[in-house]
């Protein structure tokens, strides 16, 4: 069995690359440390000079004390339900229209998927205040609705993402279905939703993220502090006088502990998503 012998100057090349990655990744990572490092410090600590990174008492009572400053249980509830309607209408609607689009033939197909595409280029705060009359028409101002309803109604890039997707996969799947009998919708939900959970997986991540990172729609469309979802809700710590940065670094490393869970268990098919879902047709 040969080896390799790498030359001196390969060597060197490979030990900056790593430095520079390695260099890069501690920028990348040194914000999340220093958020878990004050939701452990006092009030006096967080703001000591010269600053430290690691506390000199470890306060785990801020987790504690952050639960009776805020009604976290209810936040963290309304927070799961928002995101999990979510989710489910987005991928539901997107994956609908994304196959009728990558599948189906019907007159004004091109210019349908041309108009669904063109909606990425309208800025949000263009249909901010239009939808908000629309809502408040509705009756549903300081309710949940606003904030889940319309994924049922798909997203442009929710769309574009898995047209892309059941284009690559084979059409002699979707032919043969129908000889055998099948109709479109059994044709999706049997054939193109089991082989298209790396490209779901992609979007499902995506859409958490947003609705469990959103603050601007709870702030406009909810009144009631105990119908505020998690992100939203921490914002009430940060007042005219001052905030209470160990309190709401707790409550921060509480928000995003459950992103964090969601990409480490879906990673892997989140990455193939990305990869698959590339230009097609």
């Amino acid at each position: 069995m040969s080896t390799r012998r790498l030359s001196p100057r390969a060597v060197s090349a490979a030990a900056l690359q790593y430095l520079l990655l390695g260099l890069l990744a501690f920028l990348m990572v040194f914000p999340f440390l220093w958020m878990a490092s004050t939701s452990l410090k006092s009030f006096g600590e967080a703001f000591a000079y010269p600053p430290t990174l690691l506390p000199r008492a470890w306060r785990w009572s801020n987790y504690g004390e952050i639960f009776n400053a805020m009604p976290m249980t209810r936040f963290l509830l309304n927070s799961c339900k928002i995101t999990g309607l979510t989710v489910l209408g987005m991928l539901l609607s997107c994956s609908m229209a994304a196959f009728a689009l990558a599948r189906l033939e019907f007159p004004g197909k091109r210019l349908l998927f041309a108009s669904t595409l063109a909606t990425l280029m309208v800025p949000y705060q263009v249909t901010l205040i239009p939808v908000f009359i629309l809502f408040q028409y509705l009756g549903w101002k300081d309710t949940h609705y606003p904030l889940w309803v319309p994924a049922f109604f798909g997203g442009a890039f929710g769309v574009f993402l898995l047209r892309q997707f059941f284009i690559g996969v084979p059409k002699d799947l979707y032919e043969a279905a129908l000889v055998d009998g099948s109709t479109p919708g059994g044709i999706l939900f049997r054939i193109y939703l089991p082989l298209a959970k790396p490209a779901l997986t992609t979007l499902g991540v995506f859409t958490f993220m947003a609705s469990w990172n959103d603050l601007l729609n709870p702030l406009i469309y909810i009144d009631t502090l105990e119908k505020m979802p998690l992100t939203a809700g921490l914002s009430f710590l940060q007042t005219q006088y001052g905030s209470d940065w160990p309190l709401m670094m707790a409550g921060a490393m509480i928000s995003i502990l459950p992103i964090l869970a969601i990409f480490f268990v879906a990673q892997r098919a989140f990455i193939q998503g990305i990869a698959t879902a590339g230009l097609k047709g």
